[in-house]
């Protein structure tokens, strides 16, 4: 059996008392990630698969970072949960960055709505854990007081399906393209699935 954080302590106590074999991963860059997918493919006795998997991911996300080596870099707030409030992986922030943003805060730490409000971002994103695509956006902009950040004037309020950021996998190439239409729209005028944009204020 193989499985990723965050782990159910109590169902990997069972899956170790039945005696099946259990790699257990623990990501946090988008390097471990390249290390996980080459020892699974290892495991399979899949390497060259692996390999070619690693490079089409690396070399995407290389194209779309040379996109945005100059120009704005707008600041954007990455949101994994929500009560309590937790900025993305170290990963989501590394997309970021790649897709021609500024992620505000430290990745995987807990924060508060006053200090996202005082960050002011110009971006928001949401992908709340197991939540798939139905983040509230517009109930939390105003349950939170962020009405008057820059995000939420320009309208710029995302949710991006939670699989697409979340899940350490090739999966996060779709995690990036809707990245960069959120955070640079004028360059990917059409939305791309798996992206949502609050809809009032």
């Amino acid at each position: 059996m193989i499985a990723s954080v965050p782990y159910q302590l109590e169902a990997v106590a069972e899956i170790l008392k039945s005696g099946v074999r259990f790699l257990g991963l623990a990501p946090r860059s988008l390097a471990d990630i390249y290390g996980d997918i080459a020892l699974i493919a290892g495991a399979m006795a899949a390497s060259d698969r692996g390999a070619c998997v690693i490079e089409a991911m690396q070399n995407e996300i290389e194209a779309v970072r040379l996109r945005h080596v100059t120009g704005p870099r707008p600041r954007v707030f990455c949101e994994e949960w929500g009560k309590p409030i937790l900025h993305s992986q170290r990963w989501v922030a590394e997309m970021v960055e790649a897709a021609g943003g500024r992620f505000l805060g430290e990745p995987g730490a807990k924060t508060d709505a006053d200090c996202v409000r005082r960050a002011d971002p110009e971006v928001i994103v949401m992908a709340w854990c197991g939540a798939g695509d139905r983040v509230p956006l517009e109930k939390i902009v105003s349950e939170r007081g962020w009405d008057a950040t820059s995000a939420v004037r320009s309208r710029r309020v995302y949710c991006v399906r939670d699989e697409l950021l979340n899940t350490p996998a090739p999966t996060l190439l779709e995690g990036l393209r809707a990245l960069e239409a959120a955070i640079h729209p004028d360059l990917l005028p059409q939305m791309p699935a798996g992206l949502r944009r609050v809809s009032v204020f």
